[in-house]
């Protein structure tokens, strides 16, 4: 009896060994695989089109997260890139890649449209196959995709081409090989592997942590300058282009000549209406053929080149000199005088030349207007300049209609006189300005520190202290009228402009100016990171640094940054420091929130300075590794890049794939935070809890 209770309760111990065993292995590799995230699930398929064929990608996107497009403009996440990697000799291109149904989103942190898929992507490739021996198509996407954090990724396509190229045998190819998939330009065979039951509840899991604490407040995607918006500044701009010299004394002159002219009320309210219609009609054909030149995201695209800026700026600097009264930009007056011809032909055809008329002869006006909408509307890119356009005209046409409906109001309008040359001074001096912004774009691609946050900043105070001066009439230009007085609308301007011109000064020692932050450069890029005699937000100072250590730089609010690992870990063992890492990206939106809403918190703030020694790692660094660096990883995939070489690290080491990610460890490498080893997109409290519980288990 002894023996068959003892043989009974050796055998249970040794089923309920293994079984603990057993689940602390699954558990042990679930964890270490938990934050590995594929959030894009691809397929690919090829079909025949006449005699070419289309390349098809389909992706199914986890709620929640967004992966953005091709077009999604430079300076903000990270756009969608396709290669097509056996294309020489074998086949040609037709076009770019079409795209599905996409959404476009202001960012304000990167301050772009991004454009970017929710839910499903679908893009399409044509083709032409000019090698018949051709077996298949092999093309990379490189994308991104974010939620609460983003991750870099990687997809291979190798598409079998027919043999025998018929529709009916064009088969429907699966999505390349799992073993070939990559997240971050690492292979994930595990994730390949692994049951999709696991990978689902994976995800599920990191939804539910990514929610957190209630404090925490997880902002959804940036509201979009949208086409109304850009129709609704166009609009305004419309009507200040109205109350200028060029265009304010024809509406009288324009209804007076309908309503005389018409044999009836009706007839001049119809001829006004078509005149309007003719005007909108006019200006929108001309953002349709800038739109049509350029195509629908050229514009988008030029908008961060070098040239492209400094063209733009010298155009603007002339629109302003000629608004100030230098000169006058005109069309050639033959242009005019044969619209004049035509319009006497009366009927709608003669309406309509009596638009164009005006379009030519108010050019010295409208058209700086009109050339600044179109730059800053085609830098949006798709339709936005043919919208801008609309606004613009809508604006300038309504009063000839209003007023030919109802020619009373004709009285009530203010008599042309010098307050229409002030009003072509003020948007003289506004041109002026933003030239500038133009300028500094340039000047931040090429990195020449020519026009710092501080020059930019005294260029503006210069700009609007004159404009001041001038609406108080202590400046005459060369067009304006003698002035006795100046009127309440012109003082309460002046005040205005007065006021602002003050707001900027203190920008000169380092204040934030958040009423301007999308026009000037960021507050690094200046002569004075700390700001002028100041210490920055959060303690430590320009003059506690004498010189910063081999390899750092400052970084966001003044924080002295290692961009390398191994000089951030002999600094930290210099000064016996603990390591605060920060995986990161140039293109990741949520990494530059936490650095802007959490960072630059004065509690945060003072302890990334002074109590930790910070190390940025980007993953999304594409500057290539010196030969001797590269390296093949045991799954085989190659690291070539900066960025390659901290997504091996943060993967290989932390089992993740996400950025923001934040680890504080010791000089040995090891995690010192116990419940929450690392951290990511959360809260000022919780991040601020989590960074304190590191540094005090280093100390």
């Amino acid at each position: 009896m002894n023996f068959t209770q003892n043989h009974q309760t050796n055998f249970f111990k040794s089923v309920w060994t293994k079984t603990i065993l057993l689940l602390l292995f699954f558990f042990a590799f679930a964890n270490g695989n938990a934050q590995i995230l594929e959030p894009v699930k691809w397929t690919s398929k090829i079909e025949k089109k006449g005699n070419n064929a289309v390349l098809i990608f389909d992706a199914v996107i986890e709620k929640d997260w967004h992966m953005y497009s091709q077009f999604t403009p430079e300076g903000g996440p990270l756009a969608l890139e396709i290669a097509f990697k056996n294309q020489k000799g074998n086949y040609e291109l037709i076009g770019k890649a079409k795209e599905g149904k996409t959404r476009t989103a202001y960012n304000d942190v990167f301050e772009v449209n991004e454009t970017f898929f929710e839910g499903k992507a679908h893009i399409e490739q044509e083709i032409k196959i000019i090698n018949p021996n051709l077996k298949t198509v092999d093309v990379d996407f490189d994308f991104q995709v974010c939620k609460e954090v983003c991750i870099n990724s990687s997809k291979k396509f190798s598409i079998a081409v027919p043999s025998t190229f018929k529709m009916d045998e064009v088969p429907v190819v699966a999505e390349a090989k799992k073993d070939e998939t990559k997240v971050a330009g690492i292979a994930v065979d595990t994730i390949a592997k692994a049951p999709a039951s696991q990978i689902e509840n994976v995800i599920k899991k990191d939804q539910e942590l990514a929610k957190g604490d209630a404090d925490t407040e997880i902002p959804a995607p940036a509201p979009a300058r949208s086409l109304w918006s850009i129709f609704f500044i166009a609009f305004l701009s419309g009507f200040a282009a109205l109350l200028t010299p060029c265009v304010f004394p024809m509406i009288p002159m324009t209804v007076s000549f309908f309503t005389k002219q018409s044999k009836s009320r009706a007839k001049g309210i119809r001829n006004a209406v078509i005149y309007g219609l003719s005007i909108i009609a006019i200006y929108v054909i001309l953002g349709l053929i800038v739109t049509k030149i350029f195509g629908a995201d050229a514009l988008n695209a030029l908008s961060t080149d070098v040239w492209f800026n400094l063209i733009f700026f010298v155009i603007l600097v002339v629109f302003a000199t000629s608004f100030l009264g230098a000169f006058e930009i005109m069309l050639p007056n033959s242009w005019a005088n044969k619209a004049d011809q035509q319009a006497d032909k009366g009927g709608i055809i003669g309406i309509l030349f009596m638009a164009l008329a005006l379009a030519i002869v108010s050019f010295s006006c409208t058209g700086p207007i009109v050339g600044t909408l179109l730059v800053e509307a085609a830098s949006n890119g798709g339709i936005a300049p043919v919208v801008g356009m609309l606004g613009f005209s809508s604006a300038l046409a309504l009063p000839f209609m209003l007023f030919a409906m109802f020619p009373g109001w004709l009285n009530s309008l203010p008599k042309s006189g010098g307050w229409l040359n002030t009003v072509k001074v003020v948007l003289g001096f506004l041109e002026l300005a933003l030239a500038f912004k133009f300028l500094s774009n340039a000047d931040l691609v090429l990195q020449l520190h020519f026009l710092e946050r501080e020059v930019f900043i005294a260029i503006w105070i210069a700009i609007f202290g004159a404009l001041t001066l001038y609406l108080f009439g202590k400046i005459t230009l060369p067009h304006d009228s003698p002035m006795q007085h100046i009127s309440v609308g012109r003082l309460y301007l002046g005040l205005l402009t007065l006021v602002f011109t003050m707001y900027l000064i203190p920008g000169l020692w380092g204040a934030p100016l958040k009423l301007i932050s999308a026009f000037p450069p960021p507050p690094q890029y200046s002569e004075s990171p700390f700001g002028v005699g100041g210490s920055g937000n959060g303690g430590g100072s320009a003059e506690s640094i004498k010189g910063l250590p081999e390899g750092a730089e400052l970084g966001p609010h003044g924080i002295m940054v290692f961009h390398d690992f191994e000089d951030g870990l002999a600094y930290a063992k210099e000064i016996k420091k603990p390591i605060m890492l920060d995986f990161t990206g140039y293109a990741c939106v949520n990494c530059r929130k936490m650095e802007n809403n959490v960072w630059s918190d004065p509690t945060v703030l003072p302890i990334l300075k002074n109590d930790v020694v910070l190390i940025s790692l980007y993953v999304d660094d594409k500057r290539e590794l010196p030969k001797e660096e590269q390296f093949v990883t045991a799954s085989g995939d190659k690291i070539i890049t900066v960025g390659d070489k901290w997504t091996d690290f943060m993967i290989s080491k932390y089992k993740t794939n996400t950025q923001p990610l934040y680890v504080i460890t010791d000089l040995e490498g090891n995690n010192l935070n116990i419940t929450k080893p690392t951290i990511s997109y959360v809260s000022t409290e919780e991040y601020l809890h989590w960074l304190k519980e590191g540094i005090s288990n280093f100390k």
